[in-house]
């Protein structure tokens, strides 16, 4: 499922752990609020490995899952 065609800038920190959803049903886009839990997802822990702002796929097609390769331009 999809939350929204456009990624989200997000500033993260490094060593801090995210967890991004994979189901597109969170309220808290792009991360995770337990709502994969109605059906068979689950998120993507994740650990940035330098701080700064960074864009979190949001429309959940991404090849490389949690930040944004531009997949929703084909969508």
């Amino acid at each position: 499922m999809m939350a929204k065609k456009a990624p989200i800038p997000v500033n993260v920190e490094i060593g801090k752990n995210y967890y991004w959803c994979s189901c597109g049903k969170s309220t808290k886009q792009p991360f995770c609020d337990g709502s994969h839990k109605k059906i068979n997802a689950s998120p993507i822990q994740w650990t940035p490995e330098k701080s700064g702002t960074l864009y979190f796929c949001n429309c959940k097609t991404s090849l490389n899952p949690v930040l944004c390769d531009g997949s929703h331009h084909n969508l």
